[in-house]
């Protein structure tokens, strides 16, 4: 049977529908592309939920496997207005949902708290504003796009498009990304091609235990997978915590911390000048030399191969 991606596009009060209609568009060609391919690849259903009180309203589904928040027109969302429908997309995201946000989207995504302690950007315009609301979001308005795999945030009033694209890429695959970008005269983001093999987590397996462990891992990047600190985070014994982990993700813990890092180290080897010891460090490696093992297992080339090809 076609696996089914089910992604809301969220209308919220300010909404900018020309990128929601825009996403529609390119979420369907995409979905031509894949359905040409010999594979057996996933089918993308979108829907809209509005939460504009202007419109009719959209019940929301259940088991959404992603909520996009595009961008808006005008000042961004009040907190007011933001408050019922954050509380609904952190239920969401509780239940294995991602969670996307493009330009001021992102304010109706801090607000639903999940952002606290975690990267996250927006337009450049608006980052004094939302750094002010939201002190404990760690703002990086200098990227187009970042990915922390349950949690992604884009930039600028257009960069649906990358965003888009970043989607298309994570469920269909490169070569349908592509040649999507290919068919709408679209540059295709660097980041998509070099994260074609990124690590793409288990979210929907139905464990709130091990969600919860899988967020807080994420959230700081995966530099704490000691067994007993990831139980108790669980609240399961020791045995049961393992056991349950890799039937839920597919992978034992400490490869699943070991791959968040290497996602890092990805960027850093791509868009800073830091040395790979550095970088090493900043990812939670002391020793350079087995970062340098982990990361040719999970990528293939060693990190001074992969700044070599990819480095911008």
């Amino acid at each position: 049977m076609t696996e089914i991606i089910d992604i809301g596009l969220v209308r919220y009060p300010g909404a900018q529908v020309s990128a929601v209609l825009g996403l529609v568009d390119l979420f369907g060609i995409a979905g031509n592309v894949a359905s040409k391919r010999p594979e057996d690849l996933p089918r993308l259903r979108i829907t809209e939920w509005s939460c504009d009180p202007g419109l009719a309203p959209v019940t929301p589904g259940v088991g959404q496997d992603v909520l996009l928040l595009p961008p808006a027109l005008g000042s961004p969302i009040k907190a007011e207005a933001a408050a019922p429908i954050a509380a609904g997309l952190r239920s969401a995201h509780g239940q294995g949902t991602i969670l996307a946000s493009v330009c001021a989207g992102a304010f109706l995504l801090a607000e639903t708290r999940l952002l606290d302690g975690r990267r996250a950007t927006t337009h450049w315009a608006y980052a004094d504003e939302l750094a002010a609301r939201f002190p404990r979001v760690v703002l990086d308005p200098d990227q187009l796009i970042i990915d922390e795999a349950d949690i992604l945030t884009a930039g600028g009033l257009m960069s649906w498009t990358d965003l888009g694209l970043k989607l298309v890429d994570r469920f269909l695959g490169p070569s349908v990304m592509l040649e999507t970008a290919q068919i709408l005269l679209l540059d295709p983001p660097g980041r998509e091609q070099r994260f074609y093999s990124s690590f793409a987590p288990r979210l929907n397996h139905g464990d709130a235990a091990i969600l919860r462990v899988q967020h807080w891992m994420q959230a700081n990047g995966g530099k704490e997978a000691a067994l007993a600190v990831l139980a108790g985070h669980a609240g399961l014994e020791q045995r049961t915590f393992l056991r349950r982990f890799q039937k839920a993700t597919g992978l034992t813990s400490t490869d699943y911390a070991q791959r968040l890092r290497v996602n890092r180290a990805r960027e850093l080897l791509q868009f800073s000048q830091q040395s790979v010891d550095a970088i090493a460090w900043e990812v939670g490696y002391r020793d350079p030399a087995a970062f340098r093992k982990v990361f040719h297992r999970v990528v293939g080339l060693t990190p001074g191969e992969f700044r070599q090809r990819f480095h911008v």
